[in-house]
C-alpha cells in the first residue's frame, strides 16, 4: 500500500539545511497497523504530511498502491486526501460551532455525497465509536476523549483504506489513552491499515509493527 524509497526532505532554516527525512525507506502492507516513534524534531510530522499527500519530497520515490506520488494530478490527490486517506490529529481538529454529527458530516458533503447516504453513514460511524447518543452535540459540551472519537468518527466516514494518525493520544489522560488505543486495536482487527505517529512508547508497543525515526532516518524495530 505505502512504499517509500529513499525519500528526502530538507528545509533551509537561515543558513542550516535541515534533513527533515534523510533517505528514508518504509513499506506497509494493506491492513497492517505500524507505529512510527521518535522524538519531538526526529520528522514524524514531515513523514505523516508526505504519506498523507500533504507534502511532496525533495528526492526519492513514494508509491501509493503502487503508483508514484508524482502520476497523480492535483485533482487527483485532492481526492487520495478526502477518499482513501482518513486522518486523526492530536488536536482533534473538530469546528467548534458544530455538532458531533455535522463535524462527522463534513467530508461527504465536500465529496457531494447524498443527503440521505451522509445521515446513513454518519449514524454508523459515530455508532462505531460508541458516540452515538453524543451526535447533537457541540465538542465543547464533549471530553476530550469523545472529542478524539468524533475525530476517528470523521476519519473512518469516508471508508479510507488508511487510517493516519499523529499523536492521537498525545492531549489525553492515560485512561483516556488507553480507551483511544483500544478502538484502533478494534479498527485493525476490523481490517483498516493503521500509520499510527507517537513519542510514546507505550502507545507504540500496541502496534504490531514498529518504526523509530531518528534525525529523519527511519530504523525498523520490530516485525
Amino acid at each position: 500500500m505505502i512504499e517509500l524509497r529513499d525519500v528526502s526532505k530538507i528545509y533551509q532554516i537561515g543558513d542550516e539545511r535541515v534533513h527533515a527525512l534523510d533517505h528514508a525507506n518504509l513499506h506497509v502492507y494493506p491492513h497492517e497497523f505500524v507505529s512510527v516513534i521518535g522524538p519531538s524534531g526526529s520528522g514524524k510530522s514531515t513523514l505523516m504530511n508526505i504519506i498523507g499527500c500533504l507534502d511532496t519530497a525533495d528526492a526519492g520515490e513514494y508509491l501509493l498502491d503502487g503508483t508514484p506520488i508524482e502520476a497523480y494530478s492535483e485533482n487527483a490527490l485532492a481526492r487520495v486526501r478526502s477518499r482513501k486517506i482518513g486522518f486523526v490529529f492530536q488536536s482533534f481538529n473538530l469546528i467548534p460551532k458544530l455538532s458531533a454529527e455535522e463535524n462527522v458530516e463534513l467530508p461527504l458533503i465536500y465529496q457531494g455525497v447524498k443527503k440521505a447516504e451522509r445521515t446513513k453513514r454518519v449514524r454508523e460511524a459515530l455508532e462505531r465509536v460508541g458516540l452515538e447518543r453524543r451526535a447533537k452535540h457541540q465538542p465543547t459540551e464533549l471530553s476530550g476523549g469523545q472529542q478524539q472519537r468524533v475525530a476517528i468518527a470523521r476519519a473512518l466516514v469516508t471508508q479510507p483504506s488508511l487510517i493516519l494518525a499523529d499523536e492521537p493520544t498525545g492531549n489525553l489522560d492515560s485512561h483516556t489513552s488507553r480507551e483511544i488505543m483500544d478502538m484502533f486495536r478494534e479498527l485493525h482487527e476490523q481490517g483498516n491499515t493503521i500509520v499510527l505517529i507517537t513519542h510514546d512508547n507505550d502507545i507504540a508497543r500496541q502496534a504490531k509493527r514498529i518504526v523509530h525515526i531518528l534525525d529523519g532516518r527511519l530504523t525498523e524495530v520490530s516485525g
